[in-house]
């Protein structure tokens, strides 16, 4: 079948090189790709967001299965698009209707979700400019450290930690009435803090079964030992040491259960992947947030352990016959690390010619592209995050150890990735 994959970065890189692998791929498309991408199928020149033109697209290439790798076009609608046109409805699309996709696109909705089907979560309240003098009394008497979200997407920084309720205060006045991230804070959420361990499990689910296809760990700062700003994420491991069969269990019974159930009895149109991003406070599992997509770097890790045909695994979505899939794991560890651009997360260049990609790297090692372009025979950057190398390893030091080896023979001006990747389960 021909199949249509919509994004660009690391994740989508992954993907690609994973559904290539099924017998049931004849020709994969990108839109719109990277420099990595192209090794594993046409870059064709779409926007994610540009509905008309990949209607165009599809019916020109007799595409039969769409992937939907960033949010922002799921909570747009891109789902919904698709099956409410005769000439597209049959198109097999992965990603929840705009509907669903509020699971990610609106903290509060996901939060009374979770209120409503008793999910494990922090406490919290919503205010908007009409209550806001009420939201600035609610932070003066809240316990410290207090967490602000906006509302919806603001490209990962819409979260903040506060540690003094000056600062919560500021922060909450910049969101709602200085309209920090637009729309996107006309609401906030004020969560309370909970300190524990995170992880995220990612789940693919037709809004009625469900399979878990993998977990990982996520390091979100830019600076070794975690600390400096918050990045789109600088590396991953899995699986997690911590994450025991038991707490998995766990996870599963309060959190993964309820939610799909949720979606089930709610009627909600969901076919695709849930990222849940979970944090372990004194062994039980609390739900920070819902992702309806997969996490980046995350699959860089999720899709090399993943022994499954990927695209099977779609069409068992669509064909009700998930429920009688066996999922099937790589037994070693996996890590990826991601090489940024200087500057990054804050302003930085682009267009810096990457070299040493044709290096021979150890066997086991998998370099996925982010931000690149194929410049000519050149490879460039485009973006902060630049590549993301994967490598087995028959534990997690092992496999920090291989892909920093590979990082070491990749250069380009200004590149900088963390060295301590899965430190504290040294």
């Amino acid at each position: 079948m021909n199949i249509l994959l919509l994004g660009s970065g690391g994740r989508e890189h992954a993907l690609a090189w994973k559904m290539t692998q099924s017998k049931q791929c004849s020709q994969l498309y990108i839109a719109p790709g990277n420099a990595g991408t192209s090794r594993h199928g046409i870059n064709v020149s779409i926007g994610v967001n540009d509905f008309e033109a990949q209607k165009n697209f599809c019916l020109a290439n007799n595409i039969t299965l769409v992937v939907v790798g960033p949010e922002e076009p799921l909570v747009k609608g891109v789902y919904d698009f698709y099956k409410q046109d005769e000439a597209l409805k049959h198109i097999i699309v992965i990603g929840p209707s705009a509907y669903g996709a509020q699971l990610e696109g609106s903290k509060a909705f996901s939060k009374k979700f979770m209120q409503r089907h008793n999910i494990p979560t922090a406490a919290y309240a919503e205010f908007d400019e009409t209550n806001f003098e009420d939201g600035r009394k609610y932070i003066q008497q809240h316990s410290l450290p207090i967490v602000l979200k906006a509302d919806g997407l603001a490209a990962g920084k819409g979260v903040v930690i506060c540690y003094s309720r000056d600062e919560a205060l500021k922060v909450f006045e910049e969101m709602i009435v200085h309209k920090q991230f637009g729309d996107a804070s006309a609401k906030v959420v004020i969560e309370q803090f909970l300190s524990g361990i995170e992880v995220s499990v990612f789940v693919l689910t037709n809004g009625k079964d469900y399979k878990i296809i993998g977990h990982a760990k996520d390091y979100k700062r830019i600076g070794e030992g975690d600390t400096g700003p918050n990045t789109g994420g600088m590396g991953c491991v899995s699986p997690v040491p911590f994450v025991t069969p038991g707490f998995l269990a766990k996870v599963e019974e309060t959190i993964i259960k309820p939610t799909v159930d949720g979606l089930h009895k709610e009627g909600v149109v969901y076919n695709g992947f849930i990222f849940f991003g979970l944090i372990k406070v004194e062994n039980e599992p609390y739900v920070i947030e819902y992702n309806c997509r997969m996490g980046d770097p995350e699959t860089e890790v999720v899709m090399p352990l993943l022994q499954n045909d990927l695209v099977a695994l779609f069409l068992a979505l669509d064909n009700d016959t998930l429920k009688n899939t066996t999922i099937d794991f790589d037994t070693r560890a996996c890590c990826t690390v991601v090489a940024v651009s200087g500057g990054y997360p804050g302003d930085y260049e682009k267009n810096k010619t990457i070299t040493g990609l044709a290096s021979s790297f150890e066997e086991d090692t998998l370099v996925f592209h982010a931000g690149t372009l194929q410049q000519n025979e050149a490879v460039v950057t485009n973006g902060g995050r630049v590549l993301a190398v994967s490598a087995y390893g028959k534990d997690i030091q092992q496999a920090v150890t291989t892909s920093k080896k590979a990082l070491e023979q990749i250069s380009f001006e200004g590149m900088y990735f963390r060295r301590d990747i899965g430190y504290e389960f040294e």
